[in-house]
């Protein structure tokens, strides 16, 4: 830290999480930060405590920490929008065989399925887990309808039917463990308009940057926006939309973007993406911020290393964003750990939010509660070289 532009500027900071398709409570954060948080620092030899916030807004915890010999104070507030995500989870099974018919005919009839499978397997296996599992559970069923039927004859029809019912209701019940129901209406709700944003999350999105831009006034040295999986697109909208109207650059504070395990094609590539790609365009050219794309090739539910803007087919000459970088799992999670993750899907999906055995550059509470900003952080990093940049989507075309 020898030059200026690394010298610590950051004691005070507020970050405002935005998480993905998630229908849980945001206390669950909380808990995921503290627990986390004292395990790095327990690894990395710093000091973090986790207190009740003081700010007002949704939810959120205030983090006190002291890393490089300066103390930091930090508030975290979850910007919510669970209540959307419950509330389109709540279809009947029939419906949801219905959004699995229409969701797979978007992705395969408008050719975006084959243009993802040209970018990494890995997420589109995720994709189809949910269809190929419903689908088998519907088979089976129905078969069980048969059989009963095949033995008692007609007479076996109702009580064959009534078993398949059951049946249904019961692959329903334990979907905690499975994920069909749940992963099928997360894609469901993100292709149901072609790409088009719902009204109700346009509205709370809309709502997201007002509090943003109320922390931009206030006298902290940081506003950092963090995007985890889906959660990546819905922060690169609200931040496009924040500078759009406001004037960045006469506030004190610096605004940053970090976006996690990104999933961004899943909607991009869809033909009425047009606003999401208006927004990666305009925010990738933008000097008003610092953005920061983090992902590894081991999450297997992430588009990991793939240039979201590049690969929307959205860069011009004059994108600087975002700066591509690899969180390295079998390099930064212990041979023992990675063993233990490696097969945990969803829980590996989640890893960026959690402590590392040898972390390197990435560490999430280094950059969320320490004495850096973003840009300094990352200030003499180079992009990874197994970066993904070609474009790739079919629909490129931009709001006017």
């Amino acid at each position: 830290m020898s030059s200026h532009k690394n010298q610590p500027q950051v004691r005070r900071r507020r970050v405002f999480y935005i998480p993905g398709y998630d229908p849980m409570p945001p206390r669950r954060y909380r808990e995921l930060y503290r627990t986390e948080s004292q395990k790095q620092a327990r690894i990395s030899g710093y000091e973090i405590a986790i207190t009740p916030k003081t700010t007002d807004g949704r939810f959120g915890w205030r983090v006190t920490s002291e890393q490089d010999g300066l103390t930091v104070e930090t508030e975290f507030e979850v910007l919510v929008w669970s209540d959307i995500v419950r509330d389109s989870m709540s279809a009947s099974i029939p419906a949801t065989y219905w959004q699995l018919a229409r969701t797979a005919w978007i992705y395969i009839s408008t050719g975006t399925l084959w243009r993802l499978m040209r970018l990494r397997k890995g997420p589109v296996i995720a994709a189809l887990y949910p269809v190929a599992m419903l689908v088998s559970q519907l088979l089976i069923a129905l078969a069980v309808a048969w059989a009963c039927i095949a033995i008692a004859g007609w007479w076996g029809l109702f009580p064959g039917a009534a078993a398949a019912v059951a049946l249904l209701l019961w692959f329903r019940k334990v979907d905690n463990r499975l994920f069909a129901y749940y992963l099928m209406h997360d894609y469901a709700y993100s292709a149901q308009l072609n790409g088009q944003m719902p009204v109700e999350l346009r509205d709370r999105l809309a709502s997201f940057r007002e509090t943003i831009e109320a922390a931009l006034k206030s006298d902290v040295d940081e506003v950092l926006v963090v995007g985890h999986s889906s959660g990546a697109h819905l922060g690169a909208s609200v931040l496009a939309g924040l500078i759009r109207k406001t004037n960045v650059q006469e506030r004190r504070a610096a605004l940053s973007f970090l976006s996690l395990g990104q999933v961004v094609p899943m909607v991009s590539f869809l033909p009425r993406a047009y606003d999401l790609r208006s927004d990666l365009h305009f925010l990738s050219t933008r000097s008003e911020l610092t953005w920061i794309d983090v992902s590894a090739p081991g999450d297997g539910c992430a588009f990991a290393l793939c240039d979201p803007v590049a690969v929307t087919g959205v860069a011009d000459a004059d994108k600087r964003w975002p700066l591509v970088l690899s969180a390295a799992f079998t390099q930064t999670l212990s041979p023992e750990r990675w063993k233990v993750l490696r097969w945990r899907f969803f829980r590996l999906h989640f890893q960026y939010l959690c402590a590392f055995d040898k972390p390197g550059s990435y560490d999430y509470f280094r950059i969320t509660a320490g004495p850096l900003t973003l840009k300094q952080r990352f200030a003499d990093r180079e992009a990874s070289r197994s970066r993904i940049e070609t474009p790739v989507s079919k629909f490129t075309s931009v709001r006017p």
